[in-house]
Parts: C-alpha cells; sequence; structure tokens
C-alpha cells in the first residue's frame, strides 16, 4: 500500500463513552426505598387500634393521642431535619432516623402501660420518621435535580405516602394470625433492611461524585451552609413569616394533613369495621389507596412541570372535599362498587398536593425552600395530628365517625380558597 492509499484510507472515528445513568437517579431510588423502609411504620397504627384496646383496654382516645403525637413530631421535625442535612448530610441523616424508627417499632413488644406507647409510637418513631419524611424529598430533589423536578418529587412522595398503605394488607395478615407484636418487629426489621444500602448509595451532593446537578451544571448545586441546623431552621421560619403566601401554603397543607394522614389513614379501619367490614378487606381498600396514589402522585409531579400549581392545588382540594362528604353512607358490612370508586379516586388524590406545594416552596423562597417546606409539612402533621385525636373523641363521644368525615369534606373546599389567595400573595411577591 502506497502512502497515497493511507492517506485517502478512512480514519476510525475515535470511540464514544457508553451512555451511562446519571447519579442522581440512583441517589432518587436510595431515597424512594428508604421513605418506603420508613413509611412500613405508619401502616400500623390504623390496624392495631382495636387489638391495643382488647388487650390493654385504652380508649380510642387515648390510643390516638399516641398517634397525634406521632403525627406533630413527624411534622415539626421536618424543618430541623432539613438543616441537620444541610449541616450533617443527608446520609448520616437518614441512617440515624431509620435506626430510630426501628428502635420506636420494636420497643413496642415490652409496653404494658399507655405512656410507653406514646413514647414509642410517638416520640422515637415520630423522630425517626420526621426526620426524613418530605424534607428529604425537597432536600434530594433541590440537589440533585434541575430538570423534572416535579416528576421526581412526585415519585419520592409517593413512595412515602404509598408504602405505608401498601404494607397494611401485609400487617393485616400478621397481626391476625401471630399478634400485633409480630408486626411491630416486621416493621423494625423493615426500617433496619435499607440502612446498609443508604450507607453503601446515598451521596450527600453531585459534587461528591463529581457531576452536576441532572439536567442542570455545577453553578445549580446549592451552596454548603455551614450554620447551626436549629439557627437555620428558626432563621427560615422567621423570614417565611413574614411573607404571606407562607401562611396560605401552610393552612392549605395543615388541612390536607387532617383530611389523609389524620382522618383515613388511622380511622378508616376501624369506621369500617364499626359497619361490620373485616379488619383484612378494610385494610385491603387502603392498600388499593397506596396503589393508586402512586399513579395519582407522579401524574401530580408531571403537571407540576407542565401547569400552574396553584391551579392544581385549588381542583385537587375541591375534588377531597367533595369525595368526603360523599364517605358515611358508602361503609357496610360488604364491599360495595360506591365504595371502590371512593378508594380509587381518593388514592388519586392522597398526596397529590405535595408536588405543587414544593414547587410553589422553591418559586417564592428560593434556596432555602426545602427547610421552608419543612415548617409547611410541620403544619400538614399538625393537622393530620389534631384530625387523628378529635376523629377519635368524636368516636367515642358519638360512637359513629360520620361527623369527622363531614368535618373534613368541609375542610378540603376550604383549602381550596386559601390556594387562590396564594395565588394572589405569589403573584404580587414576583411582579417587578
Amino acid at each position: 500500500m502506497t502512502e497515497l492509499d493511507v492517506a485517502r484510507s478512512p480514519v476510525p472515528e475515535p470511540s464514544r463513552p457508553a451512555r451511562r445513568i446519571h447519579p442522581a437517579w440512583w441517589v432518587a431510588v436510595v431515597t424512594f426505598l428508604a421513605l418506603v423502609g420508613a413509611a412500613a411504620f405508619r401502616a400500623v397504627p390504623g390496624l392495631l387500634i382495636d387489638p391495643l384496646h382488647a388487650e390493654f383496654g385504652w380508649s380510642v382516645g387515648t390510643i390516638s393521642s399516641a398517634v397525634a403525637v406521632n403525627m406533630a413530631l413527624y411534622g415539626l421535625t421536618s424543618p430541623f431535619a432539613a438543616a441537620l442535612m444541610e449541616r450533617f448530610g443527608v446520609r448520616r441523616v437518614v441512617v440515624v432516623a431509620l435506626t430510630v424508627v426501628a428502635a420506636g417499632s420494636g420497643l413496642t413488644v415490652f409496653m404494658t402501660a399507655s405512656w410507653q406507647l406514646v413514647f414509642c409510637w410517638g416520640l422515637l418513631v415520630g423522630l425517626g420518621t420526621g426526620s426524613m419524611a418530605m424534607s428529604l424529598v425537597a432536600t434530594v430533589t433541590g440537589r440533585w435535580f434541575v430538570a423534572r423536578r416535579g416528576l421526581v418529587s412526585g415519585v419520592l412522595t409517593a413512595g412515602g405516602a404509598a408504602g405505608q398503605l401498601v404494607f397494611l394488607p401485609l400487617v393485616a395478615v400478621v397481626s391476625g394470625q401471630y399478634g400485633w407484636r409480630a408486626a411491630a418487629l416486621g416493621v423494625a426489621g423493615a426500617a433496619l433492611a435499607v440502612v446498609p444500602l443508604v450507607a453503601w448509595l446515598l451521596r450527600d451532593r453531585p459534587s461528591d461524585v463529581g457531576a452536576a446537578p441532572y439536567g442542570g451544571t455545577e453553578a445549580d448545586e446549592p451552596a454548603v451552609v455551614r450554620r447551626g441546623a436549629a439557627r437555620l431552621a428558626l432563621r427560615a421560619l422567621r423570614d417565611a413569616a413574614r411573607v404571606r403566601s407562607f401562611w396560605f401554603l401552610a393552612g392549605g397543607f395543615m388541612i390536607c394533613g387532617a383530611t389523609t394522614a389524620g382522618l383515613i389513614q388511622p380511622h378508616f379501619v376501624p369506621a369500617a369495621h364499626d359497619h361490620g367490614m373485616p379488619h383484612t378487606v378494610a385494610a385491603g381498600l387502603l392498600a388499593v389507596v397506596g396503589i393508586f396514589d402512586i399513579v395519582g402522585t407522579v401524574a401530580s409531579g408531571w403537571l407540576t412541570d407542565r401547569f400552574d400549581s396553584r391551579y392544581l392545588l385549588l381542583v385537587y382540594y375541591v375534588l377531597r372535599g367533595v369525595s368526603l362528604l360523599m364517605l358515611p353512607p358508602l361503609f357496610g358490612p360488604e364491599l360495595k362498587p360506591n365504595m371502590l370508586a371512593f378508594v380509587i379516586f381518593y388514592g388519586l388524590d392522597w398526596v397529590a398536593t405535595v408536588p405543587p406545594t414544593l414547587a410553589l416552596c422553591r418559586m417564592i423562597f428560593g434556596d432555602v425552600a426545602p427547610v421552608v417546606f419543612g415548617w409547611v409539612f410541620a403544619s400538614h402533621q399538625v393537622g393530620a395530628a389534631l384530625a387523628a385525636f378529635v376523629a377519635g373523641v368524636v368516636r367515642d363521644r358519638l360512637g359513629s365517625y360520620d361527623l369527622a368525615w363531614y368535618g373534613g369534606g368541609v375542610l378540603s373546599i376550604l383549602a381550596g380558597g386559601l390556594s387562590m389567595l396564594v395565588v394572589a400573595s405569589a403573584t404580587r411577591r414576583r411582579a417587578p
């Protein structure tokens, strides 16, 4: 071959590196599994109200008070957890939180007094689950994603919320065959099982693995915060409290918590049992809620990336209110098609409010949005705690949950009105 032939021969193109999955997606997968593992415990209280009442003689109101403490701490811990993640890193906080959840659930097998129920279910598990909760979703999506934030927040939210409902049939079967203590130990094991995976794969920031946030550049990664966690959380609350949109978002989210985690989650199974429905069937219905919650929340995240979040909230809240007003006549000893339709619809709307609420926090509060959203989520859980306790008292005093369902329906429609106030306030704030 001559030199001319060599010159004319085609030069092979350099091989292109194989396309690999962006590390942000691996972080999202591990976060999803951590949220599901922690959510296992939150499937327990609604199913164990009747067994605890039968064994210890505690009233529904007494047991509901422990659930209320859990829900309140679950929310009030959230903003401080977001600040702790800023200060000490996501991985450390999540590992400790899962361990505390396992300890709280496991210690319940030794309790003999109601104060111990409050300590284990309320204090320990409330602090553990609250240290992840929605603050983890906000932190991971804010650090690791620029594109697809709404979709990812929807998927992660669905994992946490649906996990607690999908576990219900398993917990019901285990509790029925082996007792509530076996169910509590199983939940502790589920939380511990996720710890090695979190310690191995979860990373705090894209820069830790030499990457940029998904869909963005290195400049899009939020700055590292070195201030004290408590001071950061309280300063974020002080600054957010000066913005009217914060109060409208918090008020609507408080009602959101009251009408999901406060009413349906702990009291749906006992209410169905009051009308003759077996526990396993009622738990199965809540599992269906969890399955459709995944669909609804992921779809809500997709919609949040494309439409005005404030109007999405209006639609979600009003439809939820109407469905709650229609619930009481649907209860009965046998499963009716109308009840199944309610369960499917309510599942689609269960936590569909989270992606648009988180998006509004980012729009209004910028880089500090994860901590501010932690405070908004705290209001969610305060509302859940109040509703869980009040619904239990209503059942004790009136012998029926009907008034609680009707009250939740009215409040949900009110939350739709609050979303319109968020529209007006947020628009004025963004105006030049």
